[in-house]
C-alpha cells in the first residue's frame, strides 16, 4: 500500500501529466481544425506550429495556474490522493471523447474531477465543510458557459465587419483569398498560443495544489526547487512544473486528435479562410481576456461557438446544428460524469493510497 509520501506525490504528478497529454490530444483541433479544413496549411505543418506555440504559450503566464491551485479547494483539507483522483477522472473522460472524435472541454472535465474528488475526500474524512471554495469555483463555472456565447457573438460581428471592409477595399477573388489565407495562419497561431496559455496552466495549478496538500514530511526528500513558495497568500508555480506541463501539452498536441479536427473543421459548418480567420481571431481574443484575468475557460467551448457564429452569417441553414447539438450534449454530460467519477475515485484513492 502506498502511503502519502514521495511515491504518492510522484504518482499524482504522473497522472496530472497524462491528463495534460490527453487535453492536448483532444484540444489539438481548437487551433488548427479550420486551417487544415481550408487547406491553408498542410496537416503536418499545422500540427508542428500548434505544438510549438502551445509550449510557448504555456510558459507565458501563471495567472490561471494560481487560480486552480489556490481558489478551488482548501489545501489544508484536500489530500494528495484526492488530487490524483481528480486527474484520473478528468483523463478518463477526455481520452474517451478523443477516441470517439467528440470535442469536449478539458477545463470542464478538470473542474468536475476536482469537485467530485473533493467530495469523495470529504466522505473519506467523515465530513469536511469548506473543502470546496465556491467563491472561486462559481465564477469559473459561469465563465465556462459564457465563453461559447462570447465566441459566437464576436465571431459573427468580426466576420460581418471583415466582409464589409473587404468589399469596401474591393478585394476580389485570388488577392482576397491570399490575404485571408495569410491572416488565417496568424489567427491559428494566436489560438495555439492561447491554448497553451490557458489550458496547460490548469495542470500546472493542479500539480502545485498536490504539492501544497502534501505533508511536510513527504516533501523532505525533494530539493527546495521542487516545492512551491507562497507569496502574499498566493502560490508561486515552480519552474519545473511549468516546463513539464508545457512539454506534455505540446506532445499531446503533436499527436493530433484527427477525429476531433474533422468534427470541428468540417462537420459543423463550411469554412473558408475568411471564416476561419474570423472564428480564430474572435476565440483568441476571448481566451486572452480570460487568461489575463486568471479565469479558466474552455478553449473548446469558445472556438466551437465561434465556428457556429461565422457559419451563421452567410446561411444559418448551412450550419450542421445536429452536430452542434451532439457537442452541446457532450458538454452537458461532462460535468456530472466527471463529478461522479471524481467522487468514486476520490473516496477509493483515499482509502487505498492515503
Amino acid at each position: 500500500m502506498l502511503e502519502s509520501g514521495a511515491a504518492l506525490i510522484l504518482l499524482v504528478v504522473l497522472l496530472a501529466l497524462i491528463f495534460d497529454f490527453c487535453n492536448g490530444w483532444n484540444d489539438s483541433a481548437n487551433a488548427i481544425a479550420t486551417v487544415v479544413s481550408t487547406r491553408v496549411m498542410k496537416p503536418w505543418q499545422a500540427v508542428a506550429m500548434n505544438a510549438i506555440l502551445n509550449f510557448v504559450g504555456a510558459l507565458a503566464s501563471t495567472a490561471v495556474a494560481k487560480t486552480i491551485a489556490g481558489n478551488f479547494v482548501d489545501e489544508n483539507l484536500m489530500t494528495v490522493a484526492g488530487v490524483g483522483a481528480a486527474m484520473t477522472a478528468a483523463s478518463v473522460w477526455v481520452a474517451y471523447c478523443s477516441v470517439i472524435g467528440m470535442p469536449i472541454s478539458g477545463s470542464h472535465s478538470l473542474m468536475g474531477g476536482i469537485v467530485g474528488a473533493a467530495v469523495g475526500t470529504a466522505l473519506f474524512i467523515g465530513g469536511a465543510e469548506g473543502i470546496l471554495k465556491w467563491g472561486g469555483i462559481l465564477p469559473a463555472f459561469v465563465a465556462m458557459f459564457l465563453s461559447p456565447l462570447a465566441g459566437f457573438i464576436l465571431a459573427y460581428i468580426c466576420l460581418v465587419i471583415t466582409v464589409w471592409l473587404s468589399h469596401k477595399a474591393k478585394l476580389r477573388a485570388l488577392p482576397g483569398k491570399r490575404l485571408f489565407a495569410t491572416l488565417q495562419v496568424l489567427s491559428a497561431s494566436m489560438m495555439a498560443y492561447q491554448h497553451g496559455k490557458n489550458d496547460a496552466q490548469k495542470v500546472m495549478g493542479v500539480i502545485t495544489l498536490a504539492l501544497m496538500t502534501a505533508p511536510a514530511v513527504a516533501l523532505q526528500g525533494f530539493p527546495e526547487w521542487f516545492t512551491p513558495e507562497v507569496v502574499d497568500g498566493s502560490p508561486e508555480i515552480p519552474l519545473w512544473v511549468m516546463l513539464a506541463c508545457a512539454t506534455m501539452m505540446a506532445v499531446g498536441t503533436a499527436a493530433g486528435g484527427w477525429k476531433v479536427i474533422r468534427t470541428l473543421g468540417a462537420k459543423l459548418a463550411h469554412i473558408r479562410p475568411v471564416e476561419g480567420f474570423a472564428a480564430e481571431a474572435s476565440a483568441g481574443l476571448v481566451l486572452e481576456m480570460a487568461a489575463s484575468a486568471g479565469v479558466p475557460v474552455s478553449t473548446t467551448h469558445t472556438i466551437t461557438g465561434a465556428v457556429l457564429g461565422v457559419g451563421s452569417v452567410r446561411n444559418p441553414r448551412s450550419v450542421k446544428w445536429g452536430t452542434g447539438a451532439k457537442i452541446f450534449l457532450a458538454w452537458v454530460f461532462t460535468f456530472p460524469v466527471t463529478v461522479i467519477l471524481g467522487i468514486g475515485l476520490g473516496y477509493t484513492f483515499n482509502v487505498f493510497l492515503s
